[in-house]
């Protein structure tokens, strides 16, 4: 197990089944006092519902204490770049701010969007891993340019749906959905790499080559299903509903109208009909759908699909509280405190 949790793909797959095995007893027994007397730094960039909520509840269910802080907000707004000159609006910089967290708290987790203007320097994931370099404790990505622990919750929820832990030759649908403005493509990104390590049999359906995922995680994703005996294609054919077992939809932009978010909406709008909607679903052999919520209803998904029976929207996202506290408590399990 590594110090840190940025990305799944750094993690055992042994390490990963530890932790959802613990999410499956946490769920069952909620108030454990696995971490009394430890305490996180809650460092949110962004916006937050299910993620803020689920972490300071889930500390608190364990014992612990969570601090929130929102830099720029009720914290001083930070700079990452080494060597930079702060005559800006940052007024404090990751080195000092991540050791000095170290010195009060047992993890630091960090949730920091984008800033979608340049990829080169967005894929870089500069704020997390400035933490991970400065800071002295564990630290957890809260969702940067992937969401390790979105993917948790959504391999515990289809699981749960499935009613086993092996999900090896399920046809999996990963499809773009349309927005009004161009999303950050963590969710994708991360997507692809649980569902090819779980064995399945992925399918990225998006509109044209432009809506593909940057070729780390496409590599990934390859290099995964080659080692579980799954597979990985990209396809833009709405055939690819067809047979499938299970349906995740996420809105993501496109990277050569990367910064350009007016070119990429009305790229995007082109493509309304990738909505999921009864008739796509209707080709599905019953398969579950989900979304990793928020969800703007009949534009990404119908009521009638977000409502569904089949629909694990709300099991996934109360997984998140599961996930993340088996996460936290086997992260800080023997790890000295001095705080």
């Amino acid at each position: 197990m590594t110090r840190d949790f940025i990305d799944t793909q750094d993690w055992s797959w042994e390490d990963l089944e530890g932790i959802l095995g613990d999410a499956v007893d946490l769920k069952r027994t909620p108030l454990q006092p696995l971490l009394e007397g430890r305490s996180i730094a809650l460092l949110f960039f962004n916006p937050s519902l299910r993620t803020r909520t689920s972490f300071e509840l889930g500390a608190w269910q364990l014992g612990a204490k969570a601090i929130v802080l929102e830099p720029g907000k009720s914290a001083w707004s930070m700079a990452f770049d080494e060597g930079v000159v702060m005559d800006g609006d940052a007024e404090e910089h990751v080195r000092e701010a991540a050791r000095v967290l170290s010195t009060y708290c047992d993890a630091i987790a960090v949730r920091a969007f984008p800033r979608f203007k340049d990829w080169s320097i967005d894929r870089e994931d500069l704020v997390v891993r400035g933490f991970a370099r400065h800071a002295t404790v564990p630290i957890i990505n809260m969702e940067t340019i992937t969401h390790p622990c979105q993917e948790l919750a959504h391999l515990l929820a289809l699981r749960e749906w499935f009613d086993t832990t092996d999900l090896s030759g399920r046809k999996y649908v990963m499809t773009w959905v349309p927005h009004p403005r161009p999303l950050n493509t963590a969710v994708a990104n991360s997507a692809v790499r649980i569902a090819t390590r779980a064995g399945m049999d992925v399918t990225l359906l998006c509109p044209d080559e432009r809506w593909l995922l940057d070729e780390r995680y496409l590599e990934d994703a390859r290099g995964n299903a080659e080692r579980t005996g799954g597979s990985f294609q990209v396809s833009h054919d709405l055939a690819a509903y067809d047979d499938a077992d299970v349906v995740y939809a996420k809105s993501w932009g496109c990277l050569p109208l990367y910064g350009d978010p007016e070119a990429q909406s009305a790229a995007a709008a082109e493509f309304r009909h990738f909505i999921v909607d009864e008739a796509k679903m209707a080709r599905t052999a019953n398969a579950a759908f989900s979304h990793c919520l928020p969800a703007r209803r009949n534009v990404k998904a119908t009521d009638a699909v977000m409502d569904a029976p089949s629909s694990l929207v709300i099991p996934e996202a109360e997984n998140r509280l599961h996930v993340q506290k088996a996460l936290m408590a086997r992260m800080l399990a023997g790890v000295a405190t001095n705080h």
